[in-house]
């Protein structure tokens, strides 16, 4: 009979354990990891999580480079990513041979070029430099605003996709400075650096926003805008489906337009 009670006791421990297993395993499943480097990409994160559907969870994997982001989620330890513009995925993908896609475009940075010294562009003097990104898809872009404003001229037909080698004419014989985008801040405060293109979200670390530009971009391309980014293999699981849902919410379009008018335009 006491042999009998205890395997009975077993017998129950072992199908409460197994419950158990099932509950967390669930409860996990319900989870969605997006990583994000900084604000105000991560502050948008954390909005999409208190708008999410009832019974799922948003759970923010913050990173403190442009690279971690994509390898994360390239190595599926996150479900999504929220940092970057098509193009600039677009270049992960040929270097990594990965099959990152690009889901729904949430906002549009206010981009341009600052000067410590000058206010007006006529005043930039010859021989000067010009910082600028030194990955293809942001340098692309800010010598597209540069061909723009008449400093430069490009070869016909390259429009954001041109680089250093498609200058045809460069009147003022500036000097380039390619700089990784999160130190081109620090460049504004360089000797000989007239102009420094920036995002908002880096410029605002020396107390800078896009009024403060001496010109911003005039013609906004959509294929910059920052974008919530998945892989091919899960691009229409139920979690992001459950993801773009939050992420493009009325909570989330009012947090930008509330908070960060300044700085961007909301793209859905």
């Amino acid at each position: 009979m006491k042999k009998g009670i205890f395997f009975g006791l077993v017998l129950a421990v072992m199908f409460l354990g197994a419950c158990g297993t099932g509950n967390e395993s669930q409860s996990e499943d319900k989870v969605i990891k997006v990583a994000s480097q900084t604000t105000p990409m991560t502050d948008v994160v954390k909005v999409a999580a208190d708008a999410v559907e009832d019974g799922w969870k948003i759970e923010l994997v913050q990173v403190n480079d442009n690279i971690q982001y994509n390898e994360l989620l390239n190595n599926k330890e996150v479900d999504a990513n929220f940092a970057q513009h098509e193009p600039y995925m677009q270049r992960y993908n040929e270097e990594k041979s990965a099959d990152l896609v690009a889901l729904d475009k949430i906002y549009n940075a206010k981009v341009g070029f600052y000067s410590k010294e000058y206010t007006k562009i006529e005043d930039i003097p010859e021989g000067t430099k010009v910082a600028l990104p030194n990955d293809v898809s942001n340098e692309g872009r800010a010598l597209a605003i540069l061909a723009e404003q008449g400093l430069i001229e490009l070869k016909d037909g390259v429009g954001v996709n041109g680089t250093i080698k498609d200058i045809t004419a460069n009147p003022k014989n500036f000097e380039w400075l390619s700089v990784d985008l999160l130190n081109l801040a620090e460049a504004y405060n360089e000797p000989n650096v007239s102009l420094v293109y920036n995002y908002p979200t880096y410029i605002a670390k020396i107390g800078l926003k896009p009024d403060d530009a001496l010109f911003l971009e005039k013609t906004i391309d959509d294929r910059f805008a920052i974008s919530l980014v998945a892989r091919k293999d899960n691009q229409d699981s139920e979690k992001i489906n459950v993801l773009r849902k939050a992420m493009t919410s009325d909570k989330v379009k009012e947090f930008l337009e509330n908070e960060h008018s300044d700085t961007l335009i909301p793209a859905f």
